[in-house]
């Protein structure tokens, strides 16, 4: 969720500043490159508790102790260990301590593989000395909020507070959920504008897709993807579908103005996170923040200020697709599979425009509300989710044909969509899966997720 804040940089002194931050993304093809972020909750293998930051084998124990084994450098806030950084990738920690890796720029899905693989083995060496293990699932399956601890970020402590005054699920999403995410490049506005009208109007087919989140404490919900559906009463000023991206017009100075009206958390100053939140960032620019009178925002601010909205797909100086849920390992290469499939070519690019391109604002909407809770059964102008789960898949797959991107046994980068072939096919989620083993062969106990999902 945050990387360490950044602050400093230039004055801001008009908004055109803040249109061209995000205008320097734009890159030409050969450029382009794909990141993965995912996160997994860790627990202890005695009694499948969540580790605090303290401790023996808390969170901040793993943090070390990677960083003495293998290199990794320590980022540390208070004295503090709370993230790691090492050849473009960076290990991060979510506010209940899930464990997150955001990886380096690749060039291919081969790359992004073995990138996360290395990661798996690193962690989970040091977990098993530590009487750890790990679960890639997009909700907690068993933990009450007041049961997970809170790692000892100053941004956390001011989101928490923040969070319960706009909705009611605010410190769900904190603390109890895990997600996998996607980030593409752009070549320029017109082609950003169509990969982000793409992957949002696809986004709750992601969220079908890779639904892993049936269970809060021990029960099922009645809806596949519960981390989904928490993103539905979080904070309504930034998170949802971004109906405006449709418009006619939008543009990179459409969606600053977008984030000029996301309210502020913080502002960091001399080592501190400034609780500012609830401010206007048009404030801040006039200096004329309360908290810091006559204090003047710098593009280090503006950068930390975009990190803070949480829509289904977000922008940065790229794309960051963020409708899916937390799973097993191999749902980590298919999900950036996926996006790089549809996305990365053109000729892919222009058929899932095309896909997508009768849905209405209503279509759209009413997709987002029903894929957390029927996964591939939702429907869309007319037609099942899992039908158009196929035809994405097919359009995915010849887009990574194309690229043609052949690992060191000449495989390209299609095969990493199998995981995702059999769900389609079969129209059964990971979460419904699941649900089968809970109500078979679990006899109704979730904790034996932990015996046959841990990493």
């Amino acid at each position: 969720m945050a990387a360490p804040p950044s602050s400093g940089g230039d004055p801001i002194t008009s908004k055109q500043q803040l249109v061209d931050w995000f205008a320097v993304g734009s890159k030409p093809k050969s450029d382009w490159r794909i990141g993965t972020e995912h996160e997994k909750f860790m627990f202890r293998l005695s009694d499948f508790s969540r580790p605090a930051y303290e401790g023996p084998d808390g969170i901040g124990a793993i943090l070390n102790s990677l960083a003495d084994k293998f290199g990794w450098t320590r980022l540390k806030e208070g004295g503090k260990t709370v993230a790691l950084t090492r050849d473009g990738c960076n290990v991060t920690l979510e506010p209940g301590g899930q464990f997150e890796l955001s990886g380096a720029p690749v060039e291919n899905l081969h790359q992004t593989c073995s990138e996360a693989n290395a990661h798996l083995n690193e962690t989970r060496e040091v977990c098993a000395e530590l009487g750890l293990g790990m679960l890639g699932v997009g909700f907690d399956p068993i933990w009450t909020r007041a049961e997970v601890p809170w790692m000892p970020k100053g941004r956390y402590k001011i989101m928490r507070e923040y969070m319960q005054k706009v909705g009611t699920r605010g410190l769900d999403m904190m603390q109890r959920t895990c997600t996998i995410q996607t980030n593409l490049d752009f070549g320029s506005e017109a082609d950003m504008v169509e990969k982000f009208r793409i992957s949002l109007a696809l986004q709750p087919l992601a969220t079908a897709l890779f639904a892993d989140s049936p269970f809060v404490e021990g029960k099922p919900t009645g809806r596949v993807s519960e981390r989904s559906f928490v993103w539905t009463d979080t904070d309504p000023d930034r998170c949802g579908m971004l109906e405006f991206v449709f418009e006619d017009g939008f543009g990179f100075e459409r969606y600053a103005d977008y984030m000029l009206d996301v309210p502020m958390y913080f502002a960091f100053r001399n080592g501190d996170y400034m609780d500012v939140s609830g401010e206007s960032f048009r404030k801040f620019m006039k200096g004329k923040l309360p908290q810091l009178p006559g204090e003047e925002a710098h593009m280090g601010d503006w950068s930390d200020h975009i990190t803070t909205a949480f829509p289904e797909v977000r922008m940065k100086r790229f794309l960051e697709m963020r409708g899916a849920d937390g799973g097993p390992w191999a749902s980590i290469c298919a999900l950036s599979a996926f996006w790089t499939g549809l996305l990365y070519d053109d000729a892919a690019q222009k058929a899932a425009l095309a896909l997508i391109s009768d849905w209405t604002s209503e279509d759209r909407l009413i997709l987002r509300d029903q894929a957390p809770i029927t996964g591939l059964k939702a429907k869309v102008a007319g037609r099942s989710l899992q039908d158009v789960a196929k035809d994405a898949l097919a359009i995915a797959r010849d887009g990574l044909n194309a690229r043609a991107c052949l690992d060191t046994s000449g495989n390209n980068e299609a095969h990493f969509l199998g995981h995702l072939d059999s769900v389609a096919e079969s129209g059964i989620t990971p979460a419904e899966a699941k649900l089968a083993l809970f109500n078979g062969a679990w006899g109704g106990d979730v904790r034996k997720i932990y015996g046959e999902f841990a990493y």
